[in-house]
């Protein structure tokens, strides 16, 4: 009940704790401190003694204690009544009650500084309510690996070098795979290793790699000072002070760990209680789940040993029989170093002796008075240590290339993945979800990646969007290595996944967000709108400019977009060139293209090494980089952190760096085809150019490289050539007649040759005569409009101004043309949206509505003079104009730029100098003038005359020494006079302190004249030079905008562009033909063409990465680098070499110790034969001294020795120490005390008899030999069958022997009678077959299929029989997955099946008395339209839900028992299949 009502609450609390997260930025850690003290109690208990019995041991201080440990005064009030003292004995079950917890919360360590959780808990609290502790209250992330580290529980001396190497390796591999590591938790031994390893990597690493998660789990009665730990409602925080002088025999916590768990079982100063909940917790965690990018694995385990006694070994022995990978560091010393000497060594070669000259070398005082059973048990455990090699890695330091310890966990992990079976390519697939959730792309090439696996591109896809979402650029690109093809990866499914899965931190998910709640309003009952393509379409255009289309469209209702559509098959290095959409009727035409798609979803994170591996996959290359550095920029702009700022805009620089280096191989190869690259219209970016994107992007590098100037210059003269002088062209202007003379060249021989009006037409629309037209016509202008003001300004307006007018008109129509043109069809407000962004349109239209004022007044009598005054303000607007036109010079045209830089900082020192101006003027005029009340003389005052004293002229007065009634207004009545200062009227002199205002005016001309003027002269030096290093650029980069506005401007100037206007009215209004823009800017080319030249580019952006990676090797460091590793590869080669020649050394003495010892048997032979047959005497027989084991064999743990290493020809299954389904253990049994024959004088095996349901079926139960008299072994015994397939067994003392030998338990176990136990074995296989019916094959053989069977307690698979009833012929396993009417012809295909087995079997259920044999035959169907076939398929059913039967492949990965894969390869090897 007790358990009932904790999960109960362990619910409850799942709903409070997740409305906590998400209020958490309402609420302070208050909030979750008073969250945890409420949650803890209620489902967290601790273990209180409420029995006092007094024990006949003291304390360390003398003092009486209970059979628990602790004192009187430490137990509760009703514990030490005296009624409740007397005449019972002290039992844990009854006497100790759990009671909640009463010490939780935050650990400090007094004097260190270091923080930390903390928990009390029962030893019986499930592992669940931990697991749920950890990571929901205590905000652990979940682990993507579990480090299990034991050893020594005391200090031990371990060498300087492998404590360094053991250190940072443990450390590197829990911060690099997000693993825990959990230890004992105290400052001893090998947890204070680990707590000082981790506590030298938080000194020496940033803040941004993370904490390293160290979990201590340590007995709550062991721990020095606990008291301070005790708060009913929980420490935050808890001090704790480390005494390890005054400990005694007690611990304290290691300060360098992260969590404590503090197991708890009512007794005070007993070590070893947290062992049995750690291994649950370690299992537990191991069963569990992570989900991440999606892809799904399970949480793996690896131990790591150091040093140790008996109970490390019997930690290492049952993490190997879990499957728990061990790691064994050698040269730590005790246990850890005899596994370490033996592990090479064949089982047979492990022997009682060899393990007790290991022990007497490396357990010096333990060793003289271990038992012998103890060593026998020594033997046992490490033979089954060894025995599973797969699971047991020994890290040698400097041996076989292992430097890291790192590397040898995930080695042992991956390697004990490896071994394990699973269908199919399961265990290939669980191996690279391990390397890409660790984050170690080193291990992947090493160890998965290999000629030993073939991957397909389907199989890299779930991984490939780990990689992704988790951003693991390594991976990305290694998947990419191996074959996956991003035309087949990139789906709209995988796209919504990824858009879905954004980083929450990211500035473009707050704009998707926003975007969402943009949304029209759903009922309530409908679920919120998830991000959906159009969405990202949105913002990305947001982002690229409203110049773009939409790059996903929006689709209609009911309809799921297409866009995995055919493309051209031209490809170049295996990039397939994809084409544009066709346009379907109603539909935007889009495209999808996966680099580009892929490219957009790393740049809007900021992803900079993800964003440049896709890019290097791109096609569409410098269009691509152009638009990255847009995205970014737009990005930049709104991103409030400012490392994110600073990142995007490196990341926006690389790109335009990558655009401007492949378009320079491109011009270099072929300036016509780099140019088309500049203006082509890229469908798959919005249809637009790469020269508009970087216009709108702002990439003035790009814009400044000499072939896109070169082009501009290009467009420039129209088609005229480029090296025509500029004084031949205004010649040709002013007497057009000279064009027929060949003054000025044309680039086409068409145009050279012809003399006709054709020329005439191509002289007067290249633009550089358009814009010199137009410079002629506009200083026309302004000479007729100064002429006008100055000179013919009439009340009745003259034909000159009329001129103007008319002029003025004409200008208006072109701006007006300007501001309708709309070639791209944005629409009228994004037209005037990007018109108005311009400053000479702003100028411009504020010119002409300045004319329009001052024409209105000048055209009403009474306003005339107001008139001109307006008009002469506008003629200022015009000549400013002209600003604009010399932009084109190379001269002026940078000088401009830094003029109107320079414009900004005049604005900010106008702010500063008009705080001392206003403030001097006013303390001056107040001190000199009286009640002044006429506005215009207190701005004289104050302002006017303060600004005028910076340039020298000086106020009247101010000193007294021109002082003079005369040149000033007593009262202030004269209005062209200023107002006198303060003056004695009688003696006519000033009244106001003159000193005062002297020093006032010197501090002023102090600080205005040299302070602030310097400034200004500072800040113009400090502009000018910055803006003069990248004039250049700037000036190119504007110049674009003049050259493309009177590259489609009419050829007329004003006010004959009248003309032109009045064509392009009849042309668009009447005739209805809309525009279109320029070739030369925006051109789209054919589909064939663009193939070609998008190939083109392709393979000079390969060239250009070739470049730059032989650039990046040729530099100083990078070569260095390259030294260093080819310096530490030759070292490595050579340590290899030399272990190799020392172990070719140790095989040849191996070998001739082999030899020697078969000499001695063939020496003992002929002695024997010789005495036997007479010769010689029992005196003279020769003694030979036996062989003796050596030690010190370096062998690896993976020097290809299998189970069926020498020694194991006996049994294994049968001889595991722990039975199964029980709580009974073997007594240990070596493999050479195995046979009968072997005198073991110290074996006592337990007898254990399981009391089973069937009990009419089973011998009877226990160890009495009466009930058991009445069999009769060896013959068959009433229904049971009590033969042996081997002949005849022994029966000693009334019960039979294991022909195989002893098993270390007495009884017959769960087994059904004493002796053999027979089954059947059928073996159910067919051909597999592919679609098209034929035979598969494998290296060559043919594959087979298997009928297999899965009970829901089992985690293997297993064939379809076992055991059978009496007079049964089919086993029960198969009756259960088969039909009642298909019984009958089973068994006659049982029949006329083949045996393939007939014998002993190696069970774990097998004990000395009582074990399994088994006859193993095969049922084949070589026709897979055998009508039985076909009837077995009809009628294979499971009576459980939970049982499972299918077909399987036959290989040696299936996970089968290990019995039922030995038969199933010796049915393999009777067919020739594969296996």
């Amino acid at each position: 009940m007790a358990d009932l009502g904790m999960v109960s609450n362990l619910r409850r609390s799942n709903s409070s704790l997740c409305k906590t997260r998400r209020s958490q930025h309402l609420f302070g850690n208050s909030a979750k401190q008073e969250n945890l003290s409420s949650w803890i109690p209620e489902n967290i208990t601790k273990k209180e003694c409420v029995y006092f019995v007094e024990s006949s041991k003291l304390s360390d201080a003398g003092k009486v204690v209970c059979e628990c440990g602790y004192t009187r005064q430490q137990h509760l009030e009703e514990a030490t009544r005296p009624h409740t003292s007397q005449g019972k004995d002290w039992d844990p079950k009854k006497h100790v009650q759990e009671m909640p917890t009463d010490a939780f919360g935050d650990i400090v360590f007094t004097g260190l500084g270091q923080k930390g959780k903390y928990v009390r808990l029962s030893q019986d609290t499930p592992p669940s309510v931990i697991y749920h502790l950890m990571t929901q209250y205590w905000g652990l992330d979940v682990p993507n690996l579990l480090i299990s580290v034991t050893g020594g529980a005391k200090d031990f001396n371990m060498k300087p070098r492998l404590k360094s190497i053991f250190r940072r390796g443990l450390v590197k591999v829990a911060q690099t795979t997000g693993a825990w590591i959990i230890t004992g938790g105290s400052h001893t031994g090998v947890m204070k290793q680990v707590g000082e390893a981790v506590r030298d990597f938080n000194l020496s690493s940033s803040y941004n790699e993370g904490e390293v998660v160290t979990v201590g789990i340590a007995t709550w009665g062991t721990v020095h000072n606990r008291e301070g730990l005790v708060h009913p409602s929980g420490s935050f925080p808890a001090e704790y002070i480390m005494d390890e002088e005054g400990q005694g025999h007690l611990t304290c916590l290691d300060s360098n760990h992260s969590h404590f768990i503090l197991v708890d079982d009512g007794t005070h100063g007993r070590y070893g209680v947290e062992i049995p909940l750690r291994t649950k917790l370690e299992k537990f965690i191991s069963e569990q789940t992570k989900e991440k990018g999606g892809v799904a694995i399970k949480i793996p385990v690896v131990c790591v040993v150091l040093e140790g006694g008996p109970g490390t070994l019997h930690t290492i022995y049952n993490a190997i029989t879990n499957g728990t990978p061990c790691v064994v560091v050698e040269g730590s010393g005790r246990v850890a170093d005899v596994i370490a000497q033996v592990a090479g060594l064949p089982t047979g070669e492990i022997t009682i002796a060899r393990i007790q000259q290991a022990l007497s070398v490396f357990f010096h005082e333990m060793f003289e008075t271990l038992p012998e059973s103890s060593v026998v048990e020594w033997t046992k455990k490490i033979q089954d240590i060894v025995r599973r090699r797969q699971l047991l890695t020994v890290f040698r330091e400097g041996k076989d290339g292992q430097q890291d310890v790192d590397v040898a966990i995930l080695q042992a992990l991956l390697k004990a993945s490896r071994s394990h079976d699973y269908f199919g390519h399961e265990n290939w697939d669980h191996q690279l979800k391990l390397a890409v959730a660790w984050n170690r792309v080193d291990i992947a090439r090493s160890e998965i990646f290999s000629d030993e696996r073939q991957w397909k591109p389907s199989e890299l896809h779930p991984v490939m969007m780990a990689a992704l979402i988790s951003n693991k650029p390594e991976f990305v690109k290694l998947f990419l290595e191996n074959g996956v093809r991003l035309k087949e990866f990139v789906t709209w499914d995988t796209l919504l996944h990824l858009y879905q899965h954004l980083d929450p931190s990211c500035l473009f998910h707050s704009k998707l967000q926003k975007v969402l709640a943009e949304e029209p309003e759903r009922p309530a009952c409908r679920p919120a709108p998830r991000v959906q393509m159009h969405h990202v379409a949105q913002v990305l255009r947001e982002l690229l400019g409203d110049f773009t289309q939409p790059l996903y469209p929006r689709p209609r209702t009911g309809e799921r977009p297409r866009l995995l559509l055919p493309m051209p098959n031209i490809k170049l290095n295996g990039v397939s060139l994809r084409s544009l959409y066709k346009r379907s009727p109603g539909h935007v035409a889009f495209t999808m293209d996966p680099v580009r798609d892929l490219l957009i979803w790393a740049i809007v994170q900021n992803r900079r090494e993800l964003a440049e591996i896709i890019w290097a996959q791109s096609q569409d290359c410098i269009v691509a980089a152009v638009a990255c550095s847009k995205i970014l920029k737009e990005l930049a702009k709104e991103e409030e952190d400012t490392d994110s700022l600073e990142e995007m805009l490196a990341l926006a620089d690389e790109c335009e760096h990558r655009a401007i280096g492949v378009f320079t191989e491109c011009y270099r190869k072929d300036e016509e085809r780099a140019q088309k690259l500049l203006t082509r219209v890229s469908e798959a970016w919005g249809r637009t150019t790469c020269l508009q994107l970087a216009l709108e992007a702002e990439d003035m590098k790009f814009m400044s490289h000499g072939g896109i100037q070169a082009f501009l210059t290009k467009v420039w003269w129209g088609q005229l050539c480029v090296d025509n002088g500029l004084w031949r062209v205004i010649l040709c202007m002013v007497a057009f007649p000279l064009l027929y003379t060949g003054l000025v060249t044309f680039r086409e021989r068409r145009l050279q040759a012809t003399r006709g009006l054709l020329r005439v037409r191509a002289f007067f629309n290249a633009p550089v005569v358009i814009f010199h037209l137009n410079i002629l016509s506009y200083f026309a202008f302004l000479c007729l409009f100064a002429y006008v003001l100055m000179v013919d300004f009439q009340p009745t307006p003259s034909w000159c101004e009329y001129l103007i007018y008319f002029w003025l008109f004409s200008l208006v129509c072109e701006e007006l043309r300007q501001l309708l043109y709309d070639p791209d069809d944005f629409g009228l407000m994004k037209v005037a949206l990007l018109y108005f962004s311009d400053f000479w349109n702003k100028l411009d239209i504020g010119a002409i509505v300045l004319f329009a004022a001052g024409l209105s007044c000048r055209l009403i009598p009474g306003l005339l003079y107001p008139g001109r005054v307006i008009l002469s303000l506008d003629f200022i607007m015009f000549c400013l104009r002209l600003m604009h036109i010399f932009t084109v010079s190379k001269t002026l045209g940078p000088k401009i730029i830094i003029v109107k830089r320079m414009m900004k900082d005049v604005f900010f020192f106008l702010f500063l100098l008009a705080v001392w101006v206003v403030s001097f003027g006013v303390a001056k005029q107040a001190i000199l003038i009286h009640n002044e009340s006429r506005v215009d003389w207190i701005f004289r005052g104050v302002i006017y005359q303060s600004y005028l004293t910076i340039f020298g002229q000086m106020p009247a007065y101010i000193d007294g020494v021109n002082f003079s009634l005369d040149q000033c207004s007593p009262n202030g009545t004269d209005p062209y006079k200023p107002k006198c200062p303060e003056s004695d009227a009688i003696r006519h002199e000033p009244a106001f302190p003159e000193w005062l205002t002297v020093i006032l005016l010197c501090l002023y001309l102090l600080f205005t004249n040299i302070l602030l003027l310097n400034l200004l002269i500072a800040m113009f030096n400090y502009t000018f030079q910055q803006v003069q290093e990248h004039t250049d650029q700037i000036w190119k980069f504007q110049r674009h905008d003049l050259i493309e506005e009177y590259h489609g401007r009419p050829p007329a100037p004003p006010p004959f562009i009248l003309l032109s206007h009045l064509h392009l009215f009849i042309k668009r209004v009447v005739l209805k033909i809309p525009a279109k823009r320029h070739k030369q800017l925006k051109t789209k080319l054919e589909k064939n063409e663009e193939a070609a030249l998008l190939s083109w580019e392709i393979y000079l952006k390969e060239n250009y990465l070739q470049n730059q990676q032989y650039q990046q090797k040729q530099r100083p460091e990078q070569q260095i680098q390259d030294i260093r590793d080819k310096v530490s590869t030759v070292v490595d080669l050579l340590e290899r070499e030399s272990l190799k020649q020392s172990g070719l050394v140790e095989q040849r003495l191996a070998s001739l110790e082999e030899q020697m010892a078969q000499t001695s048997r063939a020496l003992h032979w002929i002695v024997k034969a010789l005495r036997d047959s007479g010769f010689g005497s029992e005196e003279g027989f020769p003694t030979l001294a036996p062989q003796k084991a050596s030690l010190g064999q370096d062998r690896e743990p993976d020097g290809g020795h299998k189970a069926e290493d020498a020694g194991d020809t006996h049994h294994v299954n049968a001889r595991h120490l722990l039975y199964p389904n029980s709580h009974v253990t073997r007594f240990p049994v070596p493999n050479e005390k195995v046979p009968w024959e072997t005198d073991f004088l110290i074996y006592d095996p337990p007898f254990y008899t399981d009391d089973r349901k069937d009990k009419g079926l089973v011998d009877p139960v226990g160890n009495a030999l009466e009930p058991l008299a009445g069999i009769t072994y060896n013959a068959v015994d009433g229904p049971v069958d009590r033969r042996s397939f081997h002949g005849v067994y022994a029966v000693q003392d009334g019960l039979p022997l294991n022909p195989m030998g002893r098993t270390g338990l007495r009884g017959r176990g769960s087994l059904s009678c004493f002796g053999p136990n027979h089954t059947l074995q059928p073996v159910i296989t067919r051909w597999r077959r592919n679609q098209d019916g034929a035979i598969c094959r494998k290296s060559i053989k043919k594959m087979l299929e298997v009928l297999v069977v899965k009970h829901p307690v089992s985690e293997s698979w297993a064939l379809p029989g076992g055991s059978r009833e009496p007079g049964e012929i089919l086993p029960r396993k198969l009756k259960q997955v088969l039909r009642r009417e298909f019984w009958s012809p089973f068994q006659n295909l049982l029949i006329q099946g083949t045996e393939v087995y007939k014998g002993y079997v190696d069970d774990p259920r097998n004990t000395d008395n009582a074990w399994i044999e088994t006859v193993a035959v095969s049922i084949h169907f070589p026709d897979q339209s055998d009508m039985d076939l076909k009837r077995l398929n009809s009628h294979l059913h499971t009576c459980d839900p939970g049982m499972s039967v299918q077909w399987q492949v036959v290989d040696k990965r299936i996970p089968l028992y290990a019995n039922h894969k030995t038969i199933l390869q010796k049915v393999a090897a009777l067919f020739g299949a594969f296996y």
